[in-house]
């Protein structure tokens, strides 16, 4: 009985050196693996260069602009004109109404970034911001009462001119409730997010100007 005993003690004390073994095994190779992403993951972290934000910030130019829709219906009114005089009776006219969005923006392509790495501060000077592009889907074009002459007919010439002249007008309604100041906040929340979850960017100051 004492020889079954010793021999199963001694297969217990394999077993638990064996186990013993294989857990220092795994955490060296754990401890291997960690050491190994740390080292890359320090190794692909990017040098902070004013050339480097700068392409961030020109790729997410969508970012940081803000949309405007708008309904809008206008009258449009012309008349001969024979040397300041009004020509009866040759009045065209038409309504027209149409939907619209205006997109305005910082344009981030002429921003401008300083890198100090002295005192670790990053400095990013915003252009100010602006209307990028304005349009007016022709499906939403609908066009009401309209009356002509034979001296005086519609044509093509007249909705275009006058929608020209409407996309003028309702930029300038957009500037005046707040489009561009809008904007402007937009866009430094947007920059500001974007860096600031760049890779060694809490190593510096970031001032927006």
């Amino acid at each position: 009985m004492a020889v079954r005993e010793d021999g199963g003690m001694r297969l217990r004390t394999k077993v638990m050196l064996a186990a013993a073994a294989a857990v220092l095994i795994a955490g060296a190779v754990l401890g291997a693996f960690l050491y190994g992403v740390k080292r890359a993951s320090q190794e692909a972290e990017p040098v902070i260069t004013s050339d480097l934000l700068g392409q961030q910030l020109r790729t997410a130019q969508e970012l940081v602009s803000v949309a405007y829709h708008y309904t809008n219906m206008a009258r449009y009114e012309n008349q001969l004109d024979f040397y300041g005089w009004k020509v009866p009776f040759t009045t065209k006219t038409f309504i027209v109404s149409y939907d619209g969005v205006i997109k305005a923006g910082v344009d981030l392509s002429k921003v401008e970034v300083h890198v100090d790495e002295a005192s670790k501060k990053i400095t990013v000077k915003l252009p100010d911001s602006q209307v990028l592009s304005h349009e007016i889907p022709e499906d939403s074009i609908e066009v009401f009462d309209e009356s002509d002459n034979v001296l005086n007919r519609i044509s093509i010439t007249d909705y275009t001119s006058f929608t020209g002249d409407q996309k003028e007008a309702m930029e300038q309604r957009a500037k005046d409730n707040g489009l561009l100041t809008s904007a402007e906040e937009k866009a430094r929340e947007a920059v500001d997010t974007l860096l600031r979850y760049l890779p060694g960017m809490d190593a510096y100051t970031l001032q927006l100007e």
